[in-house]
């Protein structure tokens, strides 16, 4: 029988990640078969590591992003450490087949953006076969339309900013919420650029996060033109300083990635092509850069692993 793409990628990646070649599908959800790993990657310190990720697989299109984030997940999990994933409630996703449902102690919060209430709501599924929790944010204005980050057309939303500001917010206060402090933060895609900044500038000084180390992955995903020219000003209103977000007075997709990377203690450099000069300049900050991506490297994981404890 012929594999297609998408079956073609996780055969793959099952093998690069010790697993025999198989996979199955369940529910619309690809997963690697149960079968003993070949190696094991039991690390010999647990860190506690938040991943806030744009998108995951099985719950959108299968993407370079998408796949990593998933396989990251449960890999870091499996190895001993204690993780935490994330990714935005998009209005596509079904929660009936995708078995997602609303968690009453964590949701309810109002978050303020642009003077205006919004309901923070947490859902949370598990990926079958994997043991992987996927916490969702959750709002009726900002995530209920049927597309991610783009109309028909492919036109961004013009609340794209807004839209962003308010999941990283909200995974920030959920997993203050929880009272889990992670050790790790691993932001992947521009979409949670915003949590950096939080982090850095907004809960600083809460005992949660005093000491993380942050992560920043660059995808192919650059947005043309810029953000809402406000949003500086909204992060402003956030508690950010004014003087630091002048940088941001033309938001694009290079001005945001720059200023969050300098928020950073580390870089990773996935698949595509980014704005030309940008990875010279990140060369030139002197900051870890991890260049191994999963579906190029036989041993990613471990890399990944290596990467995290030169930045902790």
């Amino acid at each position: 029988m012929t594999e297609t793409k998408a079956e073609f990628t996780y055969s793959k990646l099952a093998l690069k990640s010790g697993y025999p070649a198989g996979w199955k599908t369940h529910a619309c959800v690809l997963d690697f078969l149960e079968f003993p790993k070949r190696q094991s990657y039991k690390s010999n310190t647990m860190s506690r590591i938040l991943y806030v990720c744009q998108e995951i697989t099985p719950y959108v299109a299968d993407s370079e992003m998408a796949t990593l984030c998933r396989t990251m997940s449960q890999a870091m999990q499996e190895a001993g450490n204690e993780v935490r994933t994330f990714m935005p409630r998009y209005g596509h996703i079904n929660e009936r087949r995708n078995q997602l449902h609303e968690v009453i102690r964590l949701s309810g919060m109002n978050l303020i953006i642009d003077d205006t209430d919004q309901q923070l709501i947490i859902k949370v599924a598990s990926i079958p076969s994997a043991r992987v929790q996927i916490y969702f944010i959750d709002n009726d204005d900002y995530f209920t339309r049927k597309a991610m980050l783009t109309d028909d057309e492919g036109v961004c939303f013009d609340d794209n900013d807004e839209r962003a500001i308010f999941f990283s917010r909200g995974v920030l206060e959920t997993v203050k919420k929880l009272r889990w402090g992670p050790e790790i933060v691993h932001c992947h895609g521009w979409f949670s650029a915003v949590a950096p900044i939080y982090l850095r500038h907004v809960f600083n000084d809460d005992p949660l996060f005093a000491d993380v180390k942050i992560a920043v992955s660059l995808y192919d995903d650059a947005f043309p033109g810029a953000l809402d020219e406000g949003f500086a000003e909204k992060l402003a209103d956030e508690g950010v300083n004014k003087q630091t977000l002048e940088k941001l007075g033309e938001p694009t997709y290079e001005n945001l990635m720059r200023f969050v990377i300098e928020h950073a203690d580390g870089v990773v450099l996935a698949g595509g092509e980014r704005p030309e000069g940008l990875e010279a300049w990140i060369e030139q900050t002197g900051k870890p850069v991890l260049r191994c991506l999963h579906t190029e490297c036989d041993n990613y994981l471990e890399e990944y692993k290596k990467f995290y404890e030169e930045i902790l």
